[in-house]
């Protein structure tokens, strides 16, 4: 399910490949997962969701 995405790693990761942050994936909904684990789980929100959540987070 998730190894046909395509992931952006966050850029609060500094740009080095050991940065220890989040990737995500947009398509019709949002995955989040751990860039240290990218096989691990996943976070999935609706694309309404995560509309929200970065919203409410570009608000504080």
């Amino acid at each position: 399910m998730t190894e046909k995405r395509t992931w952006r790693k966050s850029s609060y990761s500094g740009g080095s490949e050991s940065g220890a942050c989040v990737e995500v994936s947009l398509a019709q909904d949002a995955f989040v997962r751990d860039s240290k684990n990218a096989s691990g789980d996943v976070l999935a929100f609706s694309s309404p969701a995560w509309a929200s959540l970065i919203r409410y987070l570009g608000s504080r």
